[in-house]
């Protein structure tokens, strides 16, 4: 993993984001796994430039004010560069091998909105007090709770979603942000996607079989990836689709890249892509 973060580093990406589930959640549910607040110390420690988060930290696995601390102290070891990712939570499994009480979404959406106050109070007390300003993003997409949080707490929003669901809530989000009296440009908009790209349709072909090899889920050929709302195809075809999540208000792209040993793919983005966008 160390290998892949500075490669990323040196290609040029802004940011760089671990997870923080317990199993995988394709392929061997029982495969290699690691702990997400210690594969972020890491990361900070393997980068000196890159903004580094988790995509997003689970609130019911640790106390609010410890993950705080945690990110704090973090942000000190990065040169403040830590984003405080964090959702309601939805891996059951997760809460059920580690001894959690899974309970309902809207429970687990009420004690998100319980905690957050906690984070941002225990973030103004720290001594030392973070580097950065540690800013919260807010992951998911629900319209009647999540999203109404995004607007009160978070500096970045983060989601999965096709162009047109996205662009549908950007304005749910952008309402909500009105009803509190916060300007929506405040808030960015990221989201996340997987990709198979290649100098060609064949070699992005070879980059998809690869992926379903490993996670036997996902969509089986360019076009129903692209239809699941995937990024696949070479270079021109990433950008056309790219253009269409801008178009829908998407300010930041975070690339799924399923295969880390593949740096020939981030290679080829970084080369093609990422100077047009």
């Amino acid at each position: 993993m160390r290998d892949a973060w500075r490669e990323a580093e040196e290609l040029g990406v802004d940011s760089i984001y671990t997870w923080d589930h317990f199993y995988p959640l394709s392929g061997d549910p029982d495969g290699r796994h690691f702990e997400g607040a210690t594969s972020l110390a890491a990361l900070a420690a393997a980068t000196e430039r890159v903004k580094i988060g988790a995509l997003v930290f689970c609130n019911s696995y640790r106390n609010p004010q410890l993950l705080a601390n945690i990110h704090s102290t973090i942000d000190h070891m990065s040169g403040g560069r830590v984003i405080l990712g964090i959702g309601a939570g939805w891996f059951e499994r997760d809460y059920d091998e580690y001894g959690y009480d899974f309970g309902t979404a809207p429970e687990r959406l009420k004690a998100l909105r319980r905690d957050l106050p906690l984070i941002e109070e225990r973030l103004s007390k720290l001594n030392p007090p973070p580097v950065g300003d540690v800013p919260i993003m807010i992951g998911g997409g629900g319209e009647k709770v999540t999203l109404k949080l995004v607007a009160k707490h978070a500096k970045l929003w983060h989601t999965f979603a096709d162009p047109e669901t996205y662009a549908h809530k950007s304005q749910v989000l952008a309402e909500h942000c009105r009803a509190v009296k916060r300007d929506p440009e405040t808030i960015a908009r990221s989201l996340m996607i997987p990709l198979a790209i290649g100098r060609d349709s064949a070699e992005v072909d070879r980059r998809v079989a690869k992926a379903r090899a490993v996670f036997p889920a996902l969509p089986d050929g360019q076009a129903a990836w692209r239809a699941a709302g995937f990024l696949a195809g070479p270079p021109a075809q990433v950008l056309a689709d790219l253009d269409k999540w801008k178009a829908a208000g998407m300010q930041r792209v975070l690339l799924q890249m399923l295969d880390q040993e593949d740096i020939g793919a981030l290679e080829l983005f970084a080369r093609d892509v990422l100077p047009r966008l």
